[in-house]
C-alpha cells in the first residue's frame, strides 16, 4: 500500500506543477485549436462533396458517404501528428527540470522508490494527456448531434482507444528522454526525434526485403494504430503497445538508478 500511496503522491505533485506553469495551458489550447482546425476543414470538405453529389442527383452515392471514413479517421491521423509535437512539451520537464534545479537529489534520497517515482511521473503525464483527449470529445459530439446519418460510435471509441495507447507510448519515450539530460529543450528534441523515427520506420517496408519489411512494419507505432482508427481491435496491437511502454519505463528506471548511485 505504501508503494501505491507514493505513486499517487508523486503523481499529485507533478499534476500540480503542470498547472502552475503556462506550458500546460499553451499545450491544451494549442492541441484543441489545431485538432479543431483539422476537424472543421474535414467537415467542410465532407459537406462540399455531399453537396456536389446531391447537385448531380446521385443520392445513391451521397447515402454511402460515411462520416467515420471521411471525417473521424483522417482526424485521428491528424491528431497523431499533433501529438508528435505536443507530447515532448508535456514530458520534457519531468526529470530534466529536477536535475537542473538539483531537487532530484532530494527526491532520490527520500524513502520513495525509483519505481514509484517513475510510475508517479508517468501517471501524472498520462492523466494530463487524457484531459487533452477529453477536450476533443466535442468533435464527435458535433457529428452525433448534427450529422445525418450519425457516425458509428464503436469506430470512434476504437479510434480514441488507439490514440490513448499511442499517446501513452509517446509519453513513456518522453519520460526516458527527460531522464537522461538536465536540459528541457534537449529532452524535447530527443523525444521528438525518437517518436518521429518510430512513426516513419515502417514507410520503406514495401521497398525492402519481405522479412526486413515486416520487422520495420511491426516496429512502427503508426502501423499498430491504423486498425484502431478503422474500428478493428486485435490483441497483437495491445501486446505491442504494452511492451513498448513497459520497455521505455524500464529504460527510464535504469537511467534514474544509474544517476542515483553515481
Amino acid at each position: 500500500m505504501k508503494g501505491v500511496r507514493d505513486v499517487f503522491h508523486v503523481a499529485g505533485r507533478e499534476l500540480r506543477s503542470y498547472f502552475v506553469s503556462p506550458v500546460a495551458y499553451v499545450v491544451l489550447t494549442g492541441y484543441v485549436v489545431l485538432t479543431g482546425w483539422f476537424f472543421f476543414n474535414l467537415l467542410l470538405q465532407f459537406n462540399r462533396v455531399l453537396s456536389m453529389y446531391e447537385m448531380m442527383r446521385r443520392p445513391d452515392i451521397a447515402m454511402r458517404m460515411n462520416l467515420n471514413e471521411m471525417v473521424m479517421t483522417p482526424l485521428f491521423y491528424n491528431m497523431t501528428v499533433v501529438l508528435l509535437i505536443m507530447i515532448p512539451l508535456i514530458t520534457m520537464r519531468l526529470f530534466a527540470e529536477e536535475k537542473k534545479l538539483k531537487t532530484d537529489e532530494l527526491l532520490l534520497t527520500s524513502p520513495i522508490s525509483v519505481d514509484a517515482i517513475v510510475a508517479g511521473k508517468y501517471l501524472a503525464s498520462l492523466t494530463f494527456f487524457v484531459l487533452m483527449l477529453l477536450l476533443t470529445a466535442i468533435f464527435p459530439w458535433i457529428l452525433f448531434h448534427y450529422g445525418s446519418p450519425a457516425p458509428e460510435l464503436g469506430t470512434i471509441l476504437s479510434g480514441y482507444l488507439g490514440l490513448f495507447l499511442l499517446g501513452a507510448s509517446f509519453i513513456a519515450v518522453g519520460l526516458f528522454a527527460s531522464s537522461i539530460t538536465e536540459n528541457q529543450i534537449v529532452a524535447a528534441v530527443i523525444c521528438f526525434v525518437s517518436l518521429l523515427l518510430f512513426f516513419i520506420i515502417g514507410w520503406p517496408s514495401e521497398t525492402v526485403g519481405s522479412t526486413t519489411g515486416k520487422v520495420l512494419e511491426y516496429l512502427s507505432l503508426i502501423e499498430h494504430f491504423n486498425d484502431f482508427s478503422k474500428g478493428l481491435l486485435e490483441s497483437r496491437h495491445f501486446v505491442y503497445f504494452l511492451s513498448f511502454i513497459l520497455f521505455a519505463l524500464f529504460l527510464t528506471k535504469r537511467s534514474i538508478e544509474s544517476f542515483r548511485w553515481r
